[in-house]
């Protein structure tokens, strides 16, 4: 499978995007697009670390800390971003099932 292929499967088959369009919205000036490409993945990808390093760290953590976990899916969407917050900035976990018990 093709670069971004799976990424566009999971996130935006309601669209037309190609891998260029991704590669364009990583690389966007306008940080609407990253936050879009980001919102996208948070909901939807299959493969949630692995997509999202496609994006540099200083841009990730800029993501990460403008999210505003929303209503629809909250409590999914809201686990989901702990553990991106776990996995790439080593902040506290707080899904406390995937915690390690001692």
């Amino acid at each position: 499978m093709g670069k971004y292929q799976q990424l566009i499967s999971d996130c935006f088959w309601e669209y037309d995007f190609s891998p260029e369009d991704i590669t364009k919205m990583i690389g966007a000036d306008d940080f609407q697009e990253k936050r879009f490409l980001f919102g996208k993945i948070m909901a939807n990808s299959t493969k949630l670390l692995k997509d999202l390093k496609i994006f540099p760290l200083e841009d990730l953590n800029l993501l990460l800390d403008g999210y505003i976990v929303p209503e629809f899916n909250h409590e999914f969407l809201w686990r989901r971003k702990n553990i991106v917050e776990f996995y790439f900035f080593n902040k506290k976990l707080k899904v406390e099932e995937l915690k390690w018990v001692d």
